[in-house]
């Protein structure tokens, strides 16, 4: 699909701490970054990048790899598309070879999607500047909001002709499947043929983190009764509502740099606070605020500011799910707007300096803000008072940091009037309750967890059922580690002087007593170190790294993220060795030893086993030749302990 040579380039440019840091907020860790990982839900970060490695690699879910890989991963893509992606991000060019039909058929349907939902962001934003219903129609609506076309180009906003099948006609002609128009939802399919889900509407594509187009929502500019002011995307393989926020992409460098996102409610919302300066900014689409959605803010902050207008029965109806953001451990704050006001046209009336100046001012922690609306509502009901100290405590229970719920049951004891004794007998029984689900909870995860690292390990990579998994994986660790490192020198049949690397002996030793793993990872490893072995520009750790087999990178990943010591089986009792690097002649041919001495091992049991079943059969002549075989091992497992000192280890 790409020739070699752009592949390496891309190889060489991506580094891995700038391709992870667009999606995962990475803090220096000694020569090192750490993070939150993005594969799983985790609150203490065991996500791992190592510049100087070129991987990522997960404590917690174990997932690791390379540049290339981790895009995979993170986005869905195929190798392929990986890599389009990175050459895109760092300007290099990529020319395909031409799809033959086969492989044209083997797209996955996800990618397809993708690319129908770019050519669409196109299509939208071309008609919206060029068309003349849409300068007409949806440029003047976009004017007369006082939005700027260079914000509007930012977002890449668009508008969709109000024809039943404008957009649909154009895509079919341009080649797009039906299929994957219906299924991304931007046609709908009918008896006379497909309508446009979007027509007549001002669109507003919704981006990935990455920037890629996911979905897209449409506002409505005739006055129809029966029609949505607002229409998304439905819920596709590509897009789902509950796990992005809208503006994320344009959003998150600005997050990082002031350690603060603002949550606003719709897409005009964001666009109006980029217009006045303020970037760090996303909305929930009109949606009830979900964990996946929490999650993403916080691999960029842990500060979120949430933008309410003056709507009592909206904000009561949203603080239901913000329980949410306190059992994540963010620090939350609201800021209520004034009367008539919300965060679009509120943001006009000021520049950037005077709304953060504002908001910082005006802003409340989020406990204090829902304890005070809510006694407002209560007022000297018993009834509601004592619902209200309930639901209260309930939010105040899910904060896990017991000094930060501490600090907000003062808090609350002085608004409310209530000792802080009833709190938090209250708070213990919800903290029961709690505590009881979390186990139940946790019970499922550790299953779910366990499926996932099986998932893991299963990729060809099964160590359960190699007895040899010890020994192989040693010998994998010294290939990528020391593989181009001198062993020992000895003379060939010329007589002249003959250096043998670390990686050719070991491979050589496997070759010539013909040992192969059941493991089909470790056996592609072996197998393609001895077919390049003989090349002098071969470095046996980037190759298996940048492989294109999803596998071996996983593995390289895992053997590249272990501390260069001794493993247990080369620290036991009195054979402690100080250092692989400076006994490398000692431990090598040892670690070779141990893995034939494990493997006639495993072969003399074979060999016994057969030879009890036989003894049942009474077949002699087989039998005679099972004890030739096992007297044969016997003498090879001798020779071997010999070698290795005289000491049984396998």
């Amino acid at each position: 699909m790409i020739d070699q040579s752009t592949v390496q380039r891309i190889f060489d440019t991506a580094q891995i701490d700038e391709v992870v840091s667009d999606f995962v907020t990475l803090r220096k860790r000694g020569v090192n970054f750490l993070g939150l990982c993005p594969f799983h839900n985790e609150k203490s970060p065991s996500f791992t990048v190592s510049p100087a490695k070129g991987i990522y690699k997960c404590f917690g879910c174990g997932k690791g790899g390379n540049s290339v890989n981790f895009v995979m991963e993170h986005e869905h893509l195929d190798y392929v598309g990986a890599l389009k992606y990175l050459g895109k991000k760092y300007h290099i060019d990529i020319v395909d070879e031409e799809l033959s039909p086969e492989q044209e058929q083997r797209k996955n349907d996800r990618e397809s999607m993708m690319i129908v939902n770019s050519f669409a962001q196109k299509y939208f934003s071309e008609k919206l500047f060029q068309s003349e219903e849409g300068i007409a129609v949806g440029m003047s609506y976009l004017r007369e909001r006082g939005f700027r076309e260079d914000i509007i180009k930012k977002f890449q906003v668009g508008f969709c002709l109000d024809s039943w099948n404008a957009f649909s006609e154009q895509a079919t002609q341009s080649g797009y499947k039906k299929e994957f128009l219906v299924k991304t939802g931007l046609s709908i399919d009918k008896e006379k043929g497909m309508i446009d889900r979007f027509k007549g509407r001002v669109i507003f594509p919704i981006h990935g983190i990455a920037g890629r187009t996911l979905g897209f929502g449409g506002r409505i500019l005739k006055k129809d009764p029966k029609a949505a002011k607002y229409l998304n995307s439905p819920e596709s393989e590509v897009y789902h509502k509950s796990r992005i926020l809208y503006g994320i992409y344009q959003a998150k460098k600005s997050i990082v740099q002031n350690d603060k996102c603002y949550l606003v409610e719709g897409y005009t919302d964001v666009l109006s606070f980029h217009q006045a300066g303020i970037e760090n900014v996303v909305a929930s689409s009109g949606t009830a605020l979900t964990a996946d959605q929490i999650r993403l803010v916080k691999r960029f902050s842990n500060n979120m500011t949430i933008i309410y207008d003056g709507d009592p029965a909206g904000i009561k109806a949203s603080l239901r799910g913000i329980d949410l953001v306190l059992e994540q451990e963010l620090n939350v704050k609201v800021l209520l707007l004034p009367d008539g006001e919300d965060p679009d046209s509120f943001s006009r009336t000021m520049g950037s300096t005077e709304l953060t100046q504002y908001i910082e001012k005006n802003e409340t922690d989020f406990i204090v803000f829902k304890t005070n609306l809510l006694l407002a509502d209560a007022k000297n009901d018993p009834v509601k008072r004592a619902n209200l100290i309930i639901d209260i405590v309930r939010s105040i229970a899910i904060i896990p940091d017991n000094i930060v719920r501490s600090v907000y049951v003062k808090e609350c004891s002085n608004i409310l009037n209530v000792d802080e004794r009833v709190l938090y007998t209250e708070i213990n029984k919800i903290k029961g309750r709690l505590q009881e689900e979390a186990w139940k909870n946790e019970e499922r995860s550790n299953i779910e967890l366990q499926a996932q690292e099986d998932s893991i390990v299963n990729q060809s990579i099964i160590r359960a059922d190699n007895d040899c998994d010890l020994e192989e994986r040693a010998l994998i660790r010294l290939l990528l580690n020391f593989g181009k490192e001198e062993l020992f020198t000895q003379k060939n049949e010329q007589g002249e002087e003959e250096i043998i690397l670390v990686g050719n002996y070991i491979v050589d030793e496997l070759e010539r007593d013909e040992l192969t793993s059941v493991n089909g990872a470790y056996q592609q490893v072996f197998d393609e170190y001895m077919k390049n072995k003989l090349d002098p520009n071969f470095e046996s750790k980037t190759f298996f790294r940048d492989h294109t087999d999803s596998k071996i990178v996983q593995l390289a990943a895992d053997i590249m993220s272990e501390p260069h010591q001794l493993s247990g089986m080369w620290t036991r009792k009195d054979s402690y060795i100080e250092s692989e690097e400076m006994k490398l002649k000692e431990i090598v041919p040892k670690i070779v030893n141990e893995y034939k001495g494990k493997k006639v091992k495993l072969l003399i049991e074979e060999v016994v086993q057969e030879m009890q079943k036989v003894q049942e059969t009474g077949d002699s002549d087989r039998l005679m030749e099972l004890m030739k075989q096992k007297m044969v091992l016997d003498q090879i497992k001798n020779a071997i302990s010999k070698e290795l000192g005289n000491r049984t280890v396998f």
